[in-house]
């Protein structure tokens, strides 16, 4: 079994722009602001395909229902889902702001907690995050603050680089600003929960819904901490490290390798930067802006065709 590579299914979205096609040289629908690219999914309304190999034309759930051992490893029940969502966004436009529901109280709001990673893949000047609210601010006053139009001033606001990433975790309101292009890495949910949206219609010129007592309720239960932005230039090998997921910066030189262990556990594999090949009779190669799979009863060697920046997602096999 080698490694898995799916199809992207891209999301319309009033934020998307066109950046996956001129940067990453994706095929969009043509004429539709394309927010996100799912890139690993497995989920009831989305379902990633296998692009080529062993498994090629078969979802993300009917290869795991086949093959779970060899996937997800000996304690892994076929009928659960893959745990991890993957996807790029191109930020053209300021996301609204909003809130996943902390695990504490997700299952009493009817939707999922959902932590996530945002690493800065490009950036036009002046892009930043918001991420966190500022100390002292309770669910009243940031109530209030929405009423008065004011509430991107009690959020705390990062200039971004290229190289950058943070740690979202659930409960923690955040925006993403114009002008980035990110790779989120994030728990397999789907539950968004929008307090404001900067006066913004969506694609059918009608104001999109918001979730004022629900984000309200999210602020009140938060217990995560504020967020840090890590910085491209810091020397940080672990760019998270959570209850859901653990993930590494892997920097190559050209000719580096690198070498991936049999049966530890599933790993996935995101270069964003530079090119990969396989180091075998196959000599595959993975480009910038592709994710792979890497199942959990294979061994794989790569060798980095120039300099080379690898995310590695791992530790989301739990019991």
């Amino acid at each position: 079994m080698s490694f898995l590579r799916f199809d992207p299914i891209f999301q319309e979205r009033v934020w998307g722009g066109r950046a996956l096609a001129d940067w990453l040289g994706r095929a969009l629908p043509a004429g539709r602001p394309i927010g996100e690219s799912w890139e690993i999914v497995d989920r009831p309304e989305a379902q990633s395909r296998v692009r080529d190999g062993e498994f090629a034309g078969q979802t993300l759930r009917e290869v795991i229902e086949a093959a779970a051992e060899r996937v997800m490893g000996p304690e892994w029940e076929r009928t659960r889902v893959f745990p991890i969502l993957v996807k790029w966004l191109d930020c053209r436009e300021r996301l609204s702001l909003q809130v996943h529901p902390p695990a504490s109280i997700a299952l009493s709001l009817g939707g999922e907690p959902k932590t996530e990673n945002w690493f800065v893949a490009r950036t036009e000047p002046g892009a930043a995050v918001l991420a966190g609210l500022v100390d002292g601010v309770d669910a009243e006053k940031f109530r209030a603050a929405l009423a008065n139009n004011t509430a991107e001033k009690l959020l705390v606001r990062h200039e971004t680089h290229a190289g950058d990433s943070v740690l979202i975790q659930s409960g923690v309101m955040h925006a993403i600003d114009a002008g980035n292009v990110i790779l989120e890495i994030q728990q397999n949910s789907d539950t968004t929960y929008r307090v404001y949206d900067w006066g913004r219609v969506g694609l059918d010129g009608k104001p999109r819904q918001m979730h004022v007592e629900q984000s309200l309720a999210c602020l009140t239960a938060n217990r995560a901490p504020a967020p840090r932005l890590l910085r491209a230039g810091e020397a940080h090998d672990v760019l998270a490290d959570c209850a859901e997921f653990r993930l590494r910066r892997v920097r190559l030189a050209h000719g580096a390798k690198l070498e991936i262990a049999a049966r530890e556990q599933p790993r996935l594999l995101s270069v964003v930067d530079g090119r990969l090949t396989a180091n075998d009779a196959g000599r595959a190669v993975v480009a910038r802006g592709e994710n792979v799979l890497l199942p959990f009863a294979e061994a794989f060697s790569f060798v980095a065709d120039e300099a080379t920046t690898v995310l590695v997602t791992e530790n989301f096999v739990r019991p």
